[in-house]
């Protein structure tokens, strides 16, 4: 028997599709006859005495989760999100060069400096990658600090915004899709696939309103075993590009194929959504966390 513990804070008990997943990680954990706890932020005392622990809260290298990661491994526990990772997927600049590092398809894709917020040099990659020009700031997330620019006052404007919030941001080559496609693999193998639909007059699978409201799409599950084998061999090495562990790789497709817009760390599992096509999803998660993944 493993004894799993459950990182959460309290904003991930607070949504009912997170949670609903998280009951049925447990079910299965129990089913197979396993211990599954929820820890919160006091408990992590507890973490040298599990045998694996799971993040299932907001990541970054300054948050509690990642603190929880280190203990974990210093301890010798399987854990996910590992540190390494974490790392890596929390500043979108160190993710990006591990891609390019191992030749993963991926849209055309700059980093910019201070020097590089000018007027003329906005007006030059608006005409050699295309306008709009997509620009990110490194730690965004759930499309948070990631804007389309038209002109080289936008440029220069949204550039440097984001620089207030890092030494260098990203500019990304922009592809037009109705929908991104997600695949989730761990440890080199694909556990679902899913198809994030973006809403009708957007261009990002999430945007909010003024008053803060999030806007997304549907979720569409799709059987791996239905899925493109180039979609699953494109996101398998985008995975290994950043390590072993799991991953959410988002994609779009192309006349010349898949690439990859990111490799996220944490990914999103919501009951109904990410799991409607993968019967044995928790069962994976709970195997590999046990020790017992082939």
């Amino acid at each position: 028997m493993a004894n799993i513990g459950v990182f959460v804070e309290r904003y991930t008990m607070s949504s009912s599709e997170q949670m609903g997943a998280l009951m049925k990680l447990g079910q299965v954990a129990h089913m197979l006859g396993h211990r599954l706890d929820f820890l919160f932020r006091p408990d992590m005392y507890k973490i040298p005495g599990y045998d694996a622990i799971f993040i299932r809260a907001l990541t970054d290298p300054l948050n509690s989760s990642y603190v929880a990661a280190r203990l974990a491994q210093m301890n010798g526990l399987r854990v996910i999100d590992d540190p390494e990772s974490i790392y890596i997927c929390c500043d979108k600049v160190n993710m990006y060069r591990h891609l390019q590092d191992k030749n993963v398809p991926m849209p055309e894709t700059k980093f910019l400096i201070e020097s590089d917020l000018n007027l003329e040099t906005g007006e030059r990659m608006l005409a050699e990658m295309g306008s709009p020009l997509v620009l990110k700031a490194p730690n965004s997330s759930f499309s948070m600090y990631v804007e389309k620019v038209h002109t080289p006052e936008e440029y220069v404007s949204v550039g440097t915004r984001y620089l207030r919030r890092a030494d260098r941001i990203v500019a990304q080559k922009f592809v037009r899709s109705h929908f991104d496609w997600r695949v989730c693999v761990l440890a080199g193998q694909p556990l679902f696939v899913c198809q994030y639909t973006i809403p009708k007059r957007r261009w990002k699978i999430m945007t909010y309103t003024e008053a803060g409201r999030a806007i997304y799409g549907q979720v569409r599950g799709i059987p791996v075993s239905e899925a493109d084998p180039e979609l699953i061999r494109v996101a398998i090495a985008a995975g290994a590009a950043i390590g072993n562990g799991l991953y959410g790789v988002d994609l779009k497709q192309t006349d010349d194929g898949f690439v990859v817009i990111e490799v996220n760390d944490n990914p999103t599992i919501n009951q109904d959504e990410e799991d409607q096509e993968a019967p044995d999803l928790y069962e994976k998660l709970i195997t590999y966390l046990a020790g017992e993944w082939n």
